[in-house]
């Protein structure tokens, strides 16, 4: 039987976290939220610049010049993007490792009921969608990856170039239906996280996810795609 005095001590697991709320599992969940919906947004934004592909070369080089010529901006986006990203990546993690070591051995058979594919691999899509990220800075932004001359000051020149070419094509494809998943359940997830969607009698249904998961998947998958079959010239 606990004392008086042992059952009003907190244990140093709760009491840090009650010191460092962030550092809970619903914490967490919450910065995975709120860091989610900052690059969901980048996200919609970045299509809406990409798809000046096709107003030609004059609309897409306008565009990145505009942001060269605005350093304060362009490096404050890219502040805000790298600490959202690694803030998301690093909650992720902490919380995969939690579930890890609550449950160290795995379900001899799991039957899933209401959850879905992009739900069951929220991790493996985002490990993907990591070192796709990698791959397309890489190959758009500082030209280390150049299967076609790479021209600095000709973004439209290494957009309809780099697409030419049948590989790389492919790696966004795939890449970009990883994404479609990701934010598919991401966001109705970050939004129970942050209790603004309510339990629901019907949790696969989740129109405002499908729609936005559906337009960035399908804008940005249409660009290297029209490009590869000749639409963009």
């Amino acid at each position: 039987m606990q004392s008086i005095g042992e059952f009003n001590e907190d244990r140093p697991q709760d009491a840090s976290r009650r010191r460092h709320p962030w550092r809970s599992t619903v914490g967490l969940k919450v910065l995975m939220a709120a860091t989610g919906i900052v690059l969901v947004v980048f996200l919609v934004f970045h299509l809406l610049g990409n798809l000046l592909v096709y107003r030609g070369r004059d609309a897409l080089n306008e565009y990145s010049a505009f942001l060269v010529r605005e350093p304060p901006l362009l490096w404050a986006a890219r502040a805000v993007l790298l600490a959202s990203a690694v803030i998301h990546i690093g909650a992720a993690a902490l919380l995969w490792n939690r579930d890890r070591f609550a449950r160290p051995v795995a379900y001899r058979r799991l039957r899933p009921r209401s959850t879905t594919v992009p739900a069951r691999t929220m991790r493996l899509t985002g490990v993907v969608l990591a070192g796709f990220i990698v791959f397309h800075i890489l190959h758009l932004t500082t030209g280390t990856i150049a299967p076609v001359p790479f021209e600095k000051h000709d973004v439209y020149h290494n957009v309809v170039e780099g697409f030419r070419v049948p590989w790389v094509v492919a790696i966004y494809l795939g890449a970009l239906a990883f994404v479609g998943m990701h934010v598919w359940h991401g966001a109705w997830a970050s939004l129970r996280s942050l209790g603004r969607s309510r339990p629901s009698p019907r949790p696969k249904r989740r129109p405002v996810a499908w729609i936005l998961a559906l337009v960035l998947w399908g804008g940005f998958s249409s660009i290297p795609l029209t490009i590869w079959l000749g639409g963009v010239r």
